[in-house]
């Protein structure tokens, strides 16, 4: 089967690839490995400036590599734009400080001279999902560049254009040949890439399945494995929140990238004594939002990625109210060409809310809402899921932010802010949102013996 990019905006296919045969497949594998020796042997210093040429290269480049983003996957003009921006950021935030980062350290024992030192592993294969084409790749590779290691992109299928418009920003610079390459291939040839000796490593970004399936494979070989298998982030609030502003934080982190972002709030747990007036607020701002066309600026919301992701939140919608959820707003597909729905509410009631059993992860802009009696309360529900990748509280209570902090399940927890990922703090998750850290100290060293 071809491997096709189509315009979720409008349902048109704009390009279409061969997926690569074996022999191909093969040929990448060992320029990966030839490209790692290479790449291994250049100092540190040498990496760092290339690093920081790619990130004037991405600022160069900025509008042309949106619009390609924006046909892609749908993300609106002015989102896609800050993604490349974003991009750069963690490009030089590793150029800048990769060499100290990668530094030998000293360590105390009987010898007259012991050390820890960061060597790269060899050619790490990364399984990268479509929500943020550009960003999900580049805050794996930057740290991966400058530890030595080369990078063998598997990308989402629905994102070709962005996937090669990557590896030709990386044949443009000083990096080694094949430094990275971008494998046009399905799912399928998956295992035998983790399969193959020479490479040293994978780091995937998707799904629980797709999690579950590299993890055994990997672990059949005794892989080093990196996993952000997405989640269903708890956002809290309590009286003493600056409501206005929990509202707006609710609204942004529930429909940016319209609703497509493993880190955005799904599960908005609101003390009692507020629910109505958080409600009330919350959806007159969903409603206020404009829904359209991503490439036009004024857009706040533009499509979901393709036709079977918007199947797929309507019948999550479906099986949700089915369980006891009900529909406050929103939540309707949209007439016309594309794949829009409309930013919506479910709300859960205080009677049935801890009895209340879904724990699913619905990737488009639908907020769920429900009472929490106490913090206790409301931290005994956040935690009451398989997922544990951010989280959220809004209050002026100290107390309150640090017992947040000390007993939520997630690999972050944020106060007063939506969940980000930022190059200088670690990302990642635990339970069925994954192991390992991208980003920081944390990640550069991931892929490093």
């Amino acid at each position: 089967m071809p491997i096709q990019s189509v315009n979720p905006a409008t349902g048109q296919i704009e390009q279409s690839y061969e997926p690569f045969d074996r022999v191909t497949l093969a040929r990448c594998v060992s320029q990966a490995q030839t490209a790692h020796e290479a790449l291994r042997h250049m100092p540190v210093e040498s990496r760092c400036q290339i690093l920081e040429c790619v990130a004037k290269m991405l600022e160069a480049q900025r509008d042309a590599l949106a619009n390609t983003m924006t046909r892609e996957m749908g993300k609106t003009i002015v989102s896609a734009r800050a993604e490349i921006d974003k991009c750069a950021w963690v490009c030089r935030y590793y150029a800048a400080n990769g060499a100290d980062l990668l530094a030998d350290e000293s360590l105390q024992s009987e010898a007259s001279h012991s050390y820890r030192r960061y060597l790269p592993l060899g050619p790490v294969l990364a399984v990268m999902p479509w929500n943020f084409p550009f960003w999900q790749a580049f805050r794996h590779i930057a740290p991966s560049l400058v530890a030595g290691n080369s990078i063998l992109l598997k990308h989402a299928s629905n994102v070709p254009q962005c996937a090669l418009a990557i590896e030709s920003l990386f044949d443009r610079s000083e990096f080694p040949a094949c430094t990275i390459q971008t494998l046009l291939v399905g799912s399928d040839r998956i295992a035998d890439l983790v399969d193959d000796e020479r490479i040293r490593a994978v780091t995937l970004t998707g799904s629980e399945t797709a999690g579950m399936a590299i993890a055994a494979a990997a672990g059949a070989k005794i892989k080093k494995t990196l996993l952000e298998l997405g989640g269903n982030d708890a956002f809290i609030v309590m009286p003493s929140a600056d409501l206005d502003a929990a509202v707006a934080a609710a609204v942004n982190s529930r429909t940016q990238n319209n609703g497509q972002s493993c880190i955005a709030a799904k599960r908005f747990i609101v003390h009692e004594s507020i629910t109505d007036r958080f409600l009330e607020r919350f959806e007159h701002s969903l409603e206020a939002l404009t829904v359209g066309d991503p490439m036009d600026e004024s857009t706040d919301v533009g499509p979901l990625s393709s036709k079977e992701a918007l199947d797929k939140c309507l019948a999550q919608i479906d099986e949700a109210l089915s369980r006891g959820a009900a529909l406050r707003a929103g939540c309707e597909r949209l007439a016309g060409d594309g794949y829009y729905l409309s930013p919506g509410i479910l709300t859960v009631t205080a009677e049935v809310v801890d009895n209340f059993d879904f724990d699913e992860e619905i990737f488009g802009p639908v907020a769920l809402v429900m009472p929490a009696r106490s913090l206790d309360h409301a931290i005994g529900i956040a935690n009451r899921s398989r997922f544990g990748l951010g989280s959220s509280i809004f209050t002026a209570d100290e107390a309150e932010a640090d017992e947040a902090v000390e007993r939520l399940e997630a690999g972050s927890t944020f106060v007063n802010e939506i969940v980000q990922s930022h190059p200088n703090l670690p990302f990642g998750g635990i339970k069925a949102s994954g192991y390992g850290r991208e980003l920081s100290a944390e990640g550069i060293r991931e892929f490093t013996n």
